[in-house]
């Protein structure tokens, strides 16, 4: 369901990017996120809550695409943690896994910032733990739906506030594209649990959102620099250093490691995100210190992205 409404939207979720660079592909980098996700389930055998999420993660956090979309792919491996070996969902559960979801997400940026999909996230997840501290741990399902609908409305409140939190949307007069993308996200799945359509007036009275609204993100001006993505195993401490690396030379640095198990020499895979002056330095400074996989270098214009993607 996911899938199909990023579709759907993604159209629109571009049109308002402009931030951290307006490079008009959020909506696109969330679908194609998403989409990696739903794939890594196809062929996965039926299992508990915390392996079915864990595999979504992992798939989603391995063909993660942009700033948005890999910090929802991280947000998403993130709640697979607390639901290891449940068997169902719960409110309490369902609490914890967004929780823990912006604890992740807020650590793998070098430098969060509020106003973004990251706000968005903190909010569901107080959301969802104002309902679960009320209900004192009931494992209902009444409970379940109650704390994914308070989720949903708290998001909605932060995606609104998202326009006023950093001045380049105040000045656009648009909100946060991967905000709105996750609040999208977390209304599929509050359809699925309490069996009711999507909110047809949920996205109702967002600034830029309209469909006769201009594409802002076309309007701004051309960008300089590249995005590069990548997968590479490092140890915690080479991780540690190739970031404070790549935070020298350009922004919007993600790290995240992929899954929790360490290979025997003690490195983990991480999923990695970078914007640049230009690939090369960025690409020296990681393969100094490891061997990538899945490298993927788009440019930072609006105008120039659909040209200038490219996977190595």
């Amino acid at each position: 369901m996911a899938e199909q409404t990023l579709a759907n939207h993604s159209d629109r979720l571009n049109a308002i990017n402009i931030y951290p660079v307006a490079d008009a592909d959020t909506g696109t980098n969330l679908y194609l996120t998403v989409r990696a996700a739903a794939q890594g389930l196809a062929e996965l055998e039926p299992s508990d809550v915390g392996t079915t999420m864990a595999a979504a993660g992992r798939a989603a956090m391995e063909q993660a695409r942009g700033n948005s979309g890999t910090l929802f792919a991280v947000s998403l491996a993130a709640m697979a943690e607390p639901l290891f070996d449940a068997q169902r969902l719960n409110g309490p559960l369902l609490a914890s896994a967004l929780h823990r979801a912006q604890l992740r997400a807020w650590s793998a940026l070098s430098e969060p910032m509020p106003g973004t999909i990251l706000s968005v996230l903190e909010a569901a997840a107080r959301g969802a733990a104002s309902v679960e501290s009320a209900m004192n741990g009931d494992e209902s399902n009444q409970t379940l739906a109650h704390t994914i609908e308070s989720a949903v409305s708290a998001a909605r409140e932060a995606v609104v506030l998202t326009e006023s939190q950093l001045v380049v949307l105040s000045e656009a007069r648009v909100v946060d594209a991967g905000g709105v993308g996750l609040l999208l996200i977390l209304d599929c799945l509050r359809s699925v649990i309490v069996g009711e359509p999507l909110q047809e007036d949920l996205l109702d009275g967002l600034s830029g959102y309209k469909v006769q609204d201009p594409n802002i993100a076309l309007s701004m001006p051309a960008q300089e620099g590249v995005e590069v993505m990548c997968t590479i195993s490092l140890t915690p401490l080479a991780a540690a250093g190739l970031r404070l690396e790549l935070d020298g030379m350009g922004d919007s640095v993600i790290m995240s490691a992929v899954s929790e198990q360490a290979d025997p020499t003690g490195a983990y895979p991480w999923r990695l995100h970078v914007h640049v002056p230009s690939a090369p330095m960025a690409l020296e400074a990681i393969r100094a210190v490891g061997d990538p996989s899945n490298v993927s270098i788009s440019a930072l214009s609006a105008t120039a992205a659909e040209d200038s993607h490219e996977l190595l």
